[in-house]
């Protein structure tokens, strides 16, 4: 089976390579030389141009940055939609709005392709190693057809309705890791102001009722997890600005239904201030030094 795979950033670029050592025959495209350049080193074909890598394509996938794009890649000057083969499965894994998402999966539709929203959960380590979680949105029957695709990169498969719901389960979560990693960061330098050990706190609080994703995995203070990005100087893992995006897609779906997201709204702020203080390209785990510099 021929995948054409479109954007190969921190994520799309190990999601690719994993779907080329499964055994599918993938022609990749980026804007970006060294993302073009690292999937190339692992044996993924590269395209010249997006409209390239999807001719002949019985399965596109997109991992795109933000909505703009993937409206851009399908519908704008690339028109994509008009491009690819008739029958062919379209795979968005772009965290992107709801709406956004829905409308490219009716064009979609309108030209007799199917179409499903999967934006993914797992960061980096989770892409790399193949354990990523996909969150669905679309028809039940296009699911199946990708579920082959999906487990080739991804370790479980959630599907949440109809065209868009993947887009809203995923921006959920992010919300609420927004929030717990910021509240996190907060205890962590209470208790450091305190003269508490920030690594044995963290301990404690990772098997106690405090205990979380931002205590366990991707600790915010530097020193107390190895392999977390405050450990390397904040570099690498999911960008703030990611983030701040995803608060912002959050904060607009609750506005479009008249919910009400006050920690939601509140942590965006704090993001968006992290991003003012210089730390937009660092992980969204920076934003404990608005509470404090660790040493």
């Amino acid at each position: 089976m021929k995948v054409a795979f479109i954007g190969l950033g921190n994520m799309g670029g190990p999601m690719a390579i994993n779907l080329k050592r499964a055994g599918y025959t993938v022609q990749a495209f980026d804007l970006s030389a060294d993302a073009i350049a690292k999937v190339r080193a692992e044996g993924v074909d590269v395209a010249a141009s997006a409209r390239e890598a999807v001719q002949g394509a019985e399965v596109v996938i997109s991992m795109l940055p933000a909505s703009k794009h993937v409206e851009s890649l399908y519908l704008g000057d690339e028109g994509l939609i008009k491009l690819i083969q008739p029958g062919a499965l379209l795979i968005d894994c772009s965290t992107i709005a709801p709406a956004s998402a829905q409308k490219v999966a009716a064009a979609a539709t309108s030209q007799g392709l199917q179409m499903i929203d999967a934006p993914v959960s797992g960061g980096v380590a989770g892409a790399t190693a193949g354990t990523l979680t996909f969150i669905v949105g679309g028809p039940a029957e296009a699911l199946e057809r990708a579920r082959p695709v999906l487990q080739a990169m991804g370790k479980n498969i959630f599907h949440m309705g109809d065209a868009g719901a993947g887009q809203v389960a995923k921006l959920c979560n992010n919300m609420a890791l927004g929030v717990i990693m910021a509240v996190t960061g907060e205890a962590l330098a209470l208790g450091a102001a305190h003269g508490l050990d920030a690594k044995t706190l963290s301990q404690m609080m990772a098997v106690s009722t405090g205990r979380s994703w931002a205590t366990e995995v991707c600790n915010p203070w530097p020193g107390v997890l190895e392999n977390a990005p405050a450990s390397r100087g904040y570099s690498g893992g999911f960008g703030n600005d990611l983030m701040l995006k995803d608060m912002g897609l959050a904060v607009e779906a609750a506005i479009g239904v008249g919910a009400t997201v006050p920690l939601g709204e509140l942590a965006r702020n704090l993001y968006a201030m992290n991003k003012q203080a210089g730390r937009g390209g660092q992980d969204f785990s920076s934003v404990v030094q608005l509470m404090t510099k660790p040493a």
